[in-house]
């Protein structure tokens, strides 16, 4: 059993589709590996790319266009996993263990479901734990009870909630094999940390620019208390979750892969200004490895060599996740989104395909 988790400090770096990918094209490579999607993030990112299909809404008799009020009304598939007793969301599992909040959970079922059931473009072994909403909420009562006094290692016990959901989870595949991936909301808010506690190795997804860069420091400093030689950040991190975590002998996961993702090219290579962030990123990683090896999943390589470059293709995105297809699955030519219709060309397609597929044999 791995679990990945996908996180970094700073929003809109494309965690949640990197994650859709990972997991949808693991599951097609790997038909014998159990692939569970976890989402914890409020927005359900990744939950409704998995589950909203909008090629089941279209009429093919008149061929009519898929209008975005169609597409949006299609998230009652994730209304009707909310709306079950007891929810079948994390936010349902959350729930019953702040109910509970030291006697793990047995049977897990009412939790999972499998996206193929909505979206017969995914492979039959993908399943998710929904996202919710009502993760925010939840988040000050799990932070509390984190904080009882009794029992004395109650903030482990707490923390471990969704590492305790990976190890049934795992349990239920039996003899196949499991691959988890957790989808990490960018704050460092008690579920972030209920993720990044279950994982063995952490995918660190950024833009290249200067605040990404500054993120991915955020992600040492926060994860492992390290403030990059930040007098300031170093005074802070020191009292943070990473030395509870060390007192309390908690596993944190392994810095595993960067993911360069966005990138803008010109002429077949990145842009000047994208390939001098980029670099100070890597000079920035590799300067810490030299210091602390043990963070990282490959202590034996530079972090720098375990960068994935991905270029920016907008509309190849926007047609897998708004119409749940994976990556396998997209196709080169016309694609109707609402009034518009999309074109996706060849050659961008098939360098951006060669690039997530590098990224996910990497894990």
């Amino acid at each position: 059993m791995t679990a990945y988790a996908f996180w970094n400090n700073k929003g809109g770096v494309g965690k949640s589709f990197l994650s859709f990918v990972a997991a949808t094209e693991y599951a097609r490579t790997y038909p014998d590996t159990d692939v569970y999607v976890i989402d914890l993030c409020p927005q359900a990112n990744i939950s409704e790319m998995l589950l909203l299909n909008a090629e089941m809404l279209i009429d093919y008799d008149d061929m009519s266009l898929i209008s975005y009020d169609v597409i949006h009304r299609n998230y009652d598939v994730i209304h009707k996993l909310i709306e079950k007793k007891p929810r079948c969301t994390v936010a349902g599992y959350l729930e019953a263990r702040l109910n509970s909040p030291f006697r793990p959970i047995e049977d897990v079922s009412p939790y999972v479901c499998r996206p193929r059931d909505f979206n017969t473009k995914l492979p039959v072994n993908l399943q998710l734990v929904c996202g919710d909403y009502l993760l925010e909420i939840l988040s000050e009562a799990i932070r509390q009870t984190s904080q009882l006094a009794i029992p004395v290692d109650a903030w482990k016990q707490v923390i471990n909630w969704i590492k305790d959901l990976t190890m049934t989870l795992r349990q239920r595949s039996g003899n196949r094999d499991a691959l988890f991936i957790l989808d990490c909301n960018p704050s460092f808010a008690i579920y972030t940390q209920l993720a990044l506690a279950a994982a063995d190795n952490l995918v660190v997804p950024f833009t290249p620019d200067d605040s990404s860069r500054r993120a991915v420091e955020n992600v040492v400093a926060l994860l492992y208390g390290n403030g990059m030689g930040d007098p300031k950040i170093e005074t802070y991190a020191k009292i943070n979750f990473a030395n509870r975590a060390r007192e309390e002998g908690l596993d944190i996961p392994k810095l595993h892969t960067f993911v360069n993702n966005r990138i803008t090219l010109y002429r077949g290579k990145a842009s000047k200004a994208f390939e001098a962030v980029s670099e100070s990123i890597k000079e920035t990683v590799d300067a810490l490895h030299k210091k602390h090896r043990q963070i990282y999943a490959t202590p034996e390589e530079l972090p720098s060599k375990r960068f994935i470059d991905v270029p920016d293709y907008h509309s190849a995105c926007v047609v897998m996740t708004v119409k749940g297809i994976p990556l396998d699955s997209l196709q080169a030519g016309p694609n109707r989104l609402g009034d518009k219709q999309i074109q996706l060309n060849s050659e961008p397609l098939e360098r951006y395909r060669k690039a997530l597929t590098k990224f996910v044999n990497c894990l």
